[in-house]
């Protein structure tokens, strides 16, 4: 219910806005205002222009090893609690549990980037 209402208000609060900036806003147009505009200097060529695939690709593989950093930052917030199981009596033993579920992430990630360098995906010519 808190989060249906949180949405419900959000929503509300975007459309408002929207509506007003139409309503309300500066209509005033004119052959200048209209022409595209690019770091201060007239554009040359077409927008519509292709990419390389290869930028996609660098682009996917950007994303794949930055999640890899986002995953990493909980599990060194949670090593300790990761590292340690309780023993006989209470006693906290030291455990490479948590060591090695991240071993095991890297060595996957690691292989893959393997993988892409050989099938020369990031490399640059």
């Amino acid at each position: 219910m808190p989060a249906g209402l949180a949405i419900a208000f959000a929503l509300g609060f975007c459309g408002l806005f929207t509506v007003l900036a139409v309503f309300i806003g500066p209509k005033a147009t004119n052959p200048d205002k209209l022409k595209p505009f690019e770091c201060g200097s007239e554009p040359i060529g077409s927008p519509r222009g292709r990419y390389s695939v290869k930028f996609y690709q660098v682009a996917i593989l950007f994303l794949v090893f930055d999640i890899e950093a986002a995953f990493m930052y909980p599990w060194a917030v949670l090593y300790n609690q990761l590292s340690r199981t309780m023993g006989p009596a209470g006693v906290p033993i030291v455990s490479v549990f948590g060591f090695a579920e991240m071993l095991v992430f890297v060595a996957i990630l690691v292989v893959a980037l393997a993988y892409v360098w050989r099938k020369k995906a990031i490399g640059w010519e």
